[in-house]
């Protein structure tokens, strides 16, 4: 079975509204910028290209996929918001939440992005495909229920796990989110749930602020079900290796999931411009192959990745190649340019002792 690749050109046509430049959007006029927003379709295109000209994209089963549906959509978002998302997407875009700007046709992109989540996720589900990426845009891990915040606007994870319920598809899934932003959203669709275990691993009072402690494990039937891992900044690739080994994985093996999706965000990496974590490409890659080798273990390789965050034009494409080579076990790599420099970079040894300790500290406190 192969490695899926799902993404649309339509995702990249996605544009920042009322942030954008005063040009005629729609149709077939491509939005020229996404206004100077840092989520713009550079970032995602530029990925793909890349793996083109690598010849990595031949090796997967790339394909598009449909909208959600109406009814994929409301088993996660109340009708009321759907409604006016897309009421105000058809008279020409508007902001609904923090920081969600969108342009006309913003609602039926945004969908588009949905439906490859949900598509990975069935094929996986299914045995079609071993393990797959969905190169969704716009990204989905902020959106909760009833608010869209932080570029997002609907919740592309919680309606493809939904889907997939709904189908008999899976039962128990763990949803790691390493996006350096807290996955605010997935974590209130799924808080007082012990069928989704959710994992945010992100850096201490980035975005947003009032969420992503250490204290929230989940409500009610989702208590113990919810793991936050707030980050000091500079963590880098010691720190980032640690908190998978020690939190991570013994977690996702006590919880036993039927599969696992990944929140891929890349802007935890060292240059980018939204943080201050100094991971690198290689970093990802090699968390990439270590939740491989779990979900191997654990749901005969069950693995989808769905793209977040991630903010560098020029960095963003070399780790998301690093992290979808890793995923299909390729041969083809795409060298990191900036490697010699950003290794110098990385956070001293007594500082990383440090990370690691705190790391142990958060552990014990969650009894892992």
């Amino acid at each position: 079975m192969a490695t899926g690749f799902f993404w649309d050109e339509q995702c990249f046509w996605h544009a920042g509204g009322n942030y954008a430049f005063t040009l005629p959007i729609g149709g077939l006029v491509q939005p020229l910028a996404s206004g100077g927003l840092p989520e713009n379709p550079e970032t995602k295109r530029r990925l793909k290209n890349l793996m083109d000209i690598t010849g990595l994209t031949a090796e997967l089963a790339a394909q598009s996929a449909p909208c959600a549906t109406r009814e994929m959509l409301e088993r996660v978002h109340p009708a009321s918001y759907l409604d006016t998302f897309k009421t105000t997407s058809d008279a020409g875009g508007g902001e609904l939440g923090h920081h969600v700007p969108f342009a006309v046709g913003g609602y039926e992109i945004a969908t588009k992005s949905a439906g490859l989540a949900v598509a990975a996720v069935d094929a996986v589900a299914s045995g079609t495909l071993e393990n797959a990426y969905a190169l969704n845009r716009p990204p989905g891990h902020h959106c909760e229920a009833e608010t869209p915040m932080g570029f997002c606007l609907l919740a592309n994870i919680a309606i493809a796990i939904e889907a997939a319920k709904a189908k008999g598809l899976v039962q128990r899934i763990a949803v790691v989110d390493w996006d350096v932003h807290h996955g605010n959203g997935t974590e209130s669709i799924f808080y007082e749930r012990d069928d989704v275990l959710t994992i945010s691993l992100h850096q201490e009072g980035n975005y947003p602020l009032t969420t992503g402690a250490l204290a929230d494990r989940g409500k009610g039937a989702g208590e113990g079900h919810n793991i936050n891992l707030p980050m000091y900044a500079g963590s880098g690739h010691t720190a980032y290796m640690h908190a998978l080994e020690r939190v991570v994985i013994p977690a996702i093996e006590v919880f036993k999931p039927d599969m696992i999706i990944v929140a891929c965000g890349f802007d935890a990496a060292i240059i980018d411009p939204l943080a201050r974590m100094q991971a690198l490409a290689g970093t990802f890659g090699t968390m990439t192959q270590k939740i491989k080798e779990t979900a191997e273990r654990l749901c005969d390789g069950k693995l989808v990745m769905v793209h977040e965050g991630g903010y560098s034009e020029v960095y963003v494409p070399f780790c998301g190649h690093a992290t979808i080579s890793a995923l299909a076990g390729s041969d083809i790599h795409a060298p990191d340019p900036l490697a010699a420099d950003l290794t110098f970079r990385q956070p001293s040894p007594a500082f990383d002792a440090f990370l690691r300790q705190s790391i142990d500290d958060m552990a014990s406190k969650l009894d892992i």
